[in-house]
């Protein structure tokens, strides 16, 4: 995949069908129009193309951070494994803010992503204030000679599928459901770090250590039944979401997994931590014995969990 990010001195050569959104989550609703690409890829031979920004626009206009269920680097991992052909990341400005929206159609989408097809969702929105719609695209279809596809919003429980639905059950802790809604598990993608090591040396639970990003939109801190994708290759495992109570020092969020039948050293390395089932809260154990007592199990009922759904 080609990623292309911090600029807007671009041209994409060879013809594309592009679509355009913030892929939050790349839920159930961002795959319909993937797939989409995936199939005009096909029919038409050309190249798939996401258009996004690098920066949520409503946190710039409005001037205050948003949490992201897909942080940029995980949103380009998704892109890649499902077989996108370029990923555009484009700087967002004011002067971008107040682009009319058929000058974002003629400059941006055919000008430089070189867009000879058009996938859209029935509420899809561009240019200054949102101004351009599904509609204005169909509108111009005609004089600029795009092939358009508008797709129907994906729905469930009489509700459209959307990262804000996702997020509140996230943050109910609902992990199952929100996976239903993605069409795959929530995950969290980082560089393994060094811990305070006290896992392997103290409690002989050896973890592997991430630090998500302050924008990552986490669920409730606690103990989950996880997957880890390590160099390729599915673990199983449990992970804790949260700051180590137990442990004596002040410590940042962390994403700490104990994997399954796994005993190498990945320090430096980038792994998925896929959150399956919500075990219990984080809590605080009046000793570091009583917490290797509580992983004792914490690692048998993950083991358990993983067992019933055929994942062990």
């Amino acid at each position: 995949m080609i990623y292309i990010s911090d600029t807007r001195d671009f041209k994409i050569e060879e013809p594309t069908v592009v679509t355009i959104g913030k892929f939050d989550g790349r839920h159930k609703g961002h795959q319909k129009l993937l797939r989409e690409m995936l199939r005009m890829k096909r029919e038409y031979g050309l190249a798939t193309a996401v258009f996004t920004f690098s920066t949520a626009p409503v946190a710039l206009i409005q001037d205050r951070p948003q949490t992201v269920i897909t942080t940029n680097q995980e949103r380009r991992n998704n892109m890649e494994k499902m077989g996108i052909d370029y990923l555009v990341e484009y700087p967002f400005s004011k002067e971008v803010a107040h682009l009319p929206p058929e000058e974002f159609v003629s400059h941006i989408l055919l000008g430089q992503m070189n867009a000879k097809a058009i996938v859209v969702g029935t509420d899809c929105g561009f240019g200054y204030q949102r101004a351009g719609n599904a509609k204005l695209l169909r509108e111009l279809a005609p004089k600029y000679g795009y092939i358009l596809e508008v797709i129907d919003k994906a729905r469930e429980d009489n509700r459209d599928i959307s990262s804000t639905y996702i997020k509140e059950e996230l943050d109910m802790g609902a992990i199952e459901k929100a996976n239903e809604l993605l069409g795959e598990p929530y995950a969290i993608h980082g560089t393994v770090v060094h811990g305070n090591h006290i896992g392997g040396a103290v409690l002989g639970f050896p973890t592997v250590n991430i630090l998500p990003p302050p924008e990552k939109h986490l669920p409730p801190f606690g103990v989950y039944v996880s997957r880890v994708l390590i160099d390729g290759t599915y673990y199983g495992g449990i992970t804790n979401i949260g700051k180590k109570p137990t442990v004596e020092g002040e410590y940042p969020v962390g994403v700490e997994t104990f994997v399954f039948d796994f005993d190498r050293d990945i320090y430096g390395e980038n792994i998925e931590v896929q959150l399956l089932h919500f075990e219990r809260p984080e809590q605080k154990f009046a000793s570091l014995e009583d917490l290797k007592r509580q992983l004792e199990k914490d690692k048998e009922y993950g083991l358990r969990y993983l067992k019933k759904h055929g994942l062990a």
